[in-house]
């Protein structure tokens, strides 16, 4: 499903912002400042994503109701996630505008919510909230250090069970084919119900695309998705949360009336939870998945059944989940040479530099003066190419020598030149004279990411971890920028 708009990456202006929503004594529904749904035109949202740029999907699903997910930097410097639908999944633009619009009327903390649309020809865009620390599916099957913490299983239940609730007293009973990739975490490492799933996804409303093993059985026998299907794939979610696998809902319950619970849970958690608490999981999966619609419980027993079970509820979700609050918006926003810096990896930096030379120069005010030309040429032309041999050979006190005599020589200074330099000092140890150089870089192209990511390389070669994070995220904003600056 992907991940939407940061929600503290900016701090959006007074016109930009909706009324907010807030649940009468529900904590969960205090909803942060969020920007008010509007229609966008196609031309903002291709700048956005650098025209649909297959290097920014960051979702692709459906063969019965085909979409791509882009994540995408809007003007302003909104953070956002753009879905494109497929040309046949709306055949009918007004139904579209009038369907985005009333879930853009959404606003709660648990929803990744709804800020735009565009519908312009036969194409159909929706923008939400850009959520930058991945999907339950990835946290819950596919983890690379620690499994999800028992704690931590038990509030995406709550927190979704707030989100359903709210939908419901806003009259949004629909939801189509929730499943662990609908939902995804913010940059606090909270669960949100992704918004788009409120949406018909084909041209009827009747597609359900889960794996047939995990669909509702009255979807089985209608076609049709009514509220209490809702209640059910909430089921196969705590399913997925006890047991850390996808198990077939009938499998699940053979297990459940065998009461051999241990059977279900998931391994990896070592016996980490209390035994009572996920007996009352797996009676609550129980009841939501009874073949009788009729027989669910409706969103309020949710919400009752699983708050009570949250019993770490001062521990912030990102600590529960191992996250670092300081880049969780980093992954997915970065370029090759902005994930190089970020993991330290020098040799990659060097690659990149000399695979991009001097073109990002084209065109700047860098060409020899007529002065140069009659009296310096030959001196400057030489010892650019002994620097730029030296750095090719990772000589980096040759390149050094060779590129500070080229910044005495020329009469306008380079970019490229003082960024080469900088990473040349970073090689031999010099981290506060490629701070000084990396910032010079920035003089001569104020919006240039490279300079940006060099920056952040040496304050962390300094040990200024917050700063050089801070100059890792400007950069990666400026990356997307300036990609779409010099494609257009």
């Amino acid at each position: 499903m992907g991940c939407f708009y940061s929600r503290t990456i900016h701090l959006p202006s007074p016109d930009d912002l909706s009324k907010l929503h807030s649940e009468n004594g529900d904590e969960g529904g205090q909803v942060q400042q969020v920007p008010a749904f509007k229609e966008y035109s196609l031309s903002e949202l291709r700048k956005a994503t650098n025209g649909f740029c297959p290097d920014f999907i960051v979702s692709e699903s459906g063969e019965k109701a085909p979409n791509v997910v882009y994540r995408g930097i809007l003007d302003n410097n909104h953070l956002v996630a753009v879905k494109r639908f497929s040309k046949l999944a709306w055949p009918d633009a007004q139904q579209f505008v009038v369907e985005a619009a009333g879930v853009g009327k959404l606003r709660h903390r648990r929803l990744v919510n709804l800020i735009g649309c565009c519908n312009e020809g036969d194409e159909r865009l929706l923008v939400a909230e850009y959520m930058p620390n991945d999907t339950l599916s990835k946290h819950l099957f596919h983890w690379d250090k620690q499994p999800l913490a028992w704690e931590m299983r038990v509030r995406v239940a709550h927190y979704i069970a707030q989100a359903l609730d709210y939908c419901n007293t806003e009259n949004r009973k629909i939801y189509h084919d929730l499943n662990a990739y609908r939902i995804l975490f913010d940059e606090d490492g909270d669960p949100c119900l992704s918004s788009f799933g409120l949406m018909k996804n084909s041209r009827d409303g009747k597609s359900y695309s889960t794996n047939l093993a995990y669909t509702p059985p009255e979807f089985l026998r209608t076609g049709r998705v009514i509220p209490e299907s809702v209640i059910y794939s909430y089921g196969t979610v705590l399913l997925d949360l006890l047991s850390g696998k996808h198990i077939p809902p009938s499998r699940a319950l053979d297990i459940i009336r065998g009461k051999n619970v241990l059977m279900l849970m998931d391994s990896s958690l070592e016996g980490q939870y209390a035994s009572d608490d996920a007996t009352n999981l797996v009676e609550l999966a129980s009841k939501c998945l009874q073949s009788e619609a009729r027989d669910r419980p409706d969103p309020k027993f949710l919400l009752a059944a699983v708050a009570p079970l949250q019993k770490q509820k001062e521990v912030a979700s990102y600590i529960l989940m191992g996250l670092s609050k300081d880049t969780v918006t980093l992954p997915t926003i970065l370029s090759p040479i902005g994930k190089a810096c970020a993991r330290m990896d020098l040799t990659a930096v060097h690659d990149i530099l000399l695979k991009t030379g001097y073109k990002d120069e084209e065109g700047a005010e860098n060409e020899l003066s007529f002065q140069e030309w009659t009296q310096q040429v030959q001196d400057i032309l030489n010892t650019k190419k002994f620097g730029d041999i030296a750095f090719r050979d990772s000589d980096f006190n040759n390149a050094i020598e060779y590129y500070s005599k080229l910044v005495n020589l020329m009469s306008i200074p380079s970019a490229t030149v003082f960024a080469r330099r900088a990473f040349s000092c970073l090689m031999n140890g010099q981290a506060e004279l490629a701070l000084r150089d990396a910032m010079q870089a920035q003089v001569c192209i104020p919006e240039w990411p490279t300079a940006f990511y060099l920056q952040a390389l040496a304050l962390s070669k300094l040990g200024m971890e917050t700063d050089a994070k801070d100059m890792l995220n400007d950069g990666a904003v400026l990356e997307v920028k300036w990609q779409s600056r010099y494609k257009f």
